[in-house]
């Protein structure tokens, strides 16, 4: 399924109707003899605001290198333009679109995995809730890089004591344009670290860096999914930052380790029965 040496990306850009409108995915795809490639789901960070397809270039052509995996990044509503449950709901029609087209593009469906980082995280951690309570589709794994997980904001670390790049004055004002009715904060798909029902979940790499306010709610996290028996994997980078997780080569290339353990290929007898 890997390939020995990296193999060239070919880039492509599609679009896709989401409950916003019209948006934008872009393809990373390994020149490789292998004809259904596992597949993973990109969705940037930018406190729900701000970022753009732009932004991981950089991971997702790292990612779709050395995991020989087709990667896709996908674009979605930006607050306070589109509050919730905008962005989630766009993750959501992309998700499904790719698990529509994955074959025409060399895809395999049945091996796909969601990730993201800051916002992103978070809406790759609903994405998952979104899928297990929809029904569809199947998600085999989950990465989520310094995810938001916590609206309520209650968890946070001292930034001052943590030399975070991040504070408590910048995550409030990422809440306040995303989720500007208090209600919404307590939905689960805004808040995965409150919710309730986590059994039925995927596999989790939940990466956090500590120089970074949001380290101790993403931990409190995997400690949840793992008091439901979701398989989780966590780790701490002490000396990094916030901003500088996702380009952190020991935190890509532990992706990159659970990835190819997560998304191995399938027996043929289990491809037979699915």
């Amino acid at each position: 399924m890997y390939a020995s040496s990296p193999p060239s990306i070919s880039r492509l850009e599609r679009r896709f109707t989401a409950p916003t409108g019209e948006r934008s995915l872009r393809i990373y795809r390994p020149e490789t003899e292998v004809s259904s490639l596992p597949v993973v789901l990109y969705l940037h960070g930018g406190g729900f605001v701000g970022g753009c397809l732009d932004d991981v270039e950089g991971i997702c052509h790292f990612l779709a290198n050395r995991c020989n995996a087709l990667v896709i990044a996908a674009e979605y509503a930006l607050a306070p333009a589109h509050p919730f449950p905008a962005a989630p709901e766009d993750a959501y029609a992309a998700i499904l679109w790719i698990s529509r087209h994955a074959a025409s593009l060399g895809g395999d469906a049945r091996r796909l995995a969601v990730a993201g980082d800051d916002a992103g995280g978070n809406l790759a951690a609903s994405l998952t809730l979104m899928a297990r309570d929809r029904g569809t589709p199947d998600v085999a794994a989950q990465v989520l890089i310094a995810p938001l997980l916590d609206p309520s904001m209650t968890r946070l670390g001292n930034g001052e004591q943590l030399n975070s790049d991040i504070d408590a004055s910048t995550c409030a004002n990422y809440y306040r344009q995303y989720l500007p009715m208090p209600r919404q904060r307590l939905h689960p798909y805004a808040a995965p670290l409150i919710s309730t029902r986590r059994t039925g979940l995927p596999p989790a790499l939940i990466l956090t860096a500590g120089c970074d306010v949001l380290h101790r709610e993403a931990e409190m996290y995997a400690e949840a999914l793992i008091g439901a028996g979701v398989p989780t994997q966590v780790v701490r980078y002490p000396l990094v930052t916030h901003a500088a997780l996702s380009s952190h080569v020991p935190a890509r290339e532990e992706i990159v380790h659970f990835l190819r353990r997560r998304l191995r290929e399938m027996p043929a007898d289990s491809r037979m029965n699915t």
